[in-house]
């Protein structure tokens, strides 16, 4: 399952994010896998693309930023399986 997570970053302060992704990386749990990621031009928000087949490996790794972090989160398809479901009922 893809997951769409957007990060917005406490007081729209990204520092402290990108410390902690500098000395620690992105502490993801194994299972649980980066995609793809697009900061807003205000460096306010974060938007990322996560893979996994367990959900509670997402919480998990939200965890370890979420002093930080606030997120929203998304489970997401891509267009086209979206063209593939909607396509029958065209």
């Amino acid at each position: 399952m893809l997951y769409m997570v957007v990060e917005h970053f406490m007081n729209q302060d990204p520092l402290p994010v990108y410390r902690r992704f500098r000395d620690h990386g992105r502490l993801a749990p194994e299972g649980l896998r980066y995609v793809s990621s697009w900061v807003d031009e205000k460096l306010e928000r974060c938007f990322q693309l996560m893979e996994t087949d367990d959900r509670t490996l997402l919480d998990e790794w939200l965890s370890k930023w979420s002093d930080i972090v606030s997120f929203e989160v998304y489970p997401v398809i891509s267009s086209k399986e979206a063209a593939e479901r909607i396509g029958p009922q065209l």
